[in-house]
């Protein structure tokens, strides 16, 4: 497999019942001599009503649906109540990055021990999170013969559980080959109903028919963007989700070259993220240029690399030197 490093609050409704059945009826007595009933008029009385039978009709109360489940850290919407610290990389290897160096609950040590040296960069609260490759660009062909292999979903599955008891956000990571983001991510739905994940779409390992990893750099069209982001949208509503994470890579302005028409969505929260390597004057002139034109409402995040930046920012140069500060940060 191959893996390049350049790549609000709780609304609840609140539902009135009225009271039902309730009317007011006059009886002006003295006024009008009272006329015994006759066998013959059913127990009517002269004027010809009904005795009222001193019950009152009952209303059954529409239910109240169930509350929208918070995101770690608290609240349904992620910004600007947070900024994140994540560890990037796929379990059980290394070589994609530091998310896989060590077992679930080292890693979960980890970003959460990274998470407190940002903090004292930050006025909002800084949360752990995990950045996790669901699927790998590879050489071969994979199991779909588009150039890309998903993770055991159990594998993830034993992540994803663990890091919503630690009050961890999750990212899943996909990098479909030639396969389209729409249908990857429908692959991943019954993790993505979980309140504390949500979905990144890295364009680098977005093939072309006939193009291959490591010999072209990939794209994605604002379409293809578009129609992922609506399916994601649509679940949030349909399961009464908390606000999504949704991370678009980039290292280049041809890797998603219509970007402007990326549209915003109710329920997500969109973010172009920084994705290159190298030294800190490339970094930073990479992060100007992203920076640029972006879409209203798009949040921005940072990556570090560990073993190939040149030197790998501390959390003090990356929430000082990167302006505006990073909502998101992932090291791998």
């Amino acid at each position: 497999m191959l893996y390049s490093s350049d790549a609000t609050g709780l609304s609840r409704r609140r539902l009135l019942t009225g009271l039902g059945g309730l009317g007011a009826a006059t009886v002006l007595a003295g006024c009008t001599p009272t006329v015994e009933p006759s066998p013959s008029d059913g127990g009517s009385s002269a004027s010809g009503a009904t005795p009222p039978s001193g019950s009152t009709p009952s209303t059954t109360p529409t239910p109240t649906p169930p509350p929208v489940p918070e995101l770690p850290g608290g609240g349904t919407t992620l910004f600007p109540d947070r900024r994140m610290v994540a560890l990037y990389g796929t379990p059980g290897t290394g070589s994609l990055g530091v998310l896989g160096e060590q077992d679930v609950d080292e890693a979960l040590t980890r970003v959460a021990d990274l998470a407190k040296e940002y903090q004292q960069y930050s006025e909002e609260p800084v949360i752990p999170a995990f950045e996790v490759i669901a699927t790998v660009a590879s050489s071969a062909g994979g199991p779909t013969g588009d150039y890309t292999t998903p993770v055991d979903p159990d594998r993830l599955a034993v992540w994803v559980e663990a890091a919503g008891k630690a009050d961890t956000y999750v990212v899943l990571d996909l990098q479909p080959g030639t396969q389209d983001f729409p249908t990857q991510a429908a692959s991943f739905e019954s993790l993505l109903r979980q309140p504390h994940v949500g979905l990144a779409l890295d364009p680098e390992w977005r093939l072309q028919p006939g193009q291959r990893h490591m010999e072209q750099i990939g794209q994605v069209s604002a379409a293809e963007i578009n129609e992922t982001t609506a399916w994601l949208a649509e679940l949030v509503a349909e399961h009464r989700l908390p606000e999504k994470l949704v991370i678009l890579h980039q290292f280049r302005t041809q890797m998603i070259p219509d970007r402007a028409a990326v549209k915003p969505r109710e329920g997500l929260a969109l973010m172009v993220h920084a994705d290159g390597n190298g030294s800190a004057e490339q970094k930073l002139e990479t992060w100007r240029s992203l920076k640029k034109d972006l879409p209203s409402g798009t949040h921005l995040g940072w990556k570090n690399f560990i073993d190939e930046d040149a030197p790998t920012f501390t959390p003090e140069r990356t929430m000082t030197e990167v302006t505006p500060q990073p909502w998101f940060v992932s090291y791998q």
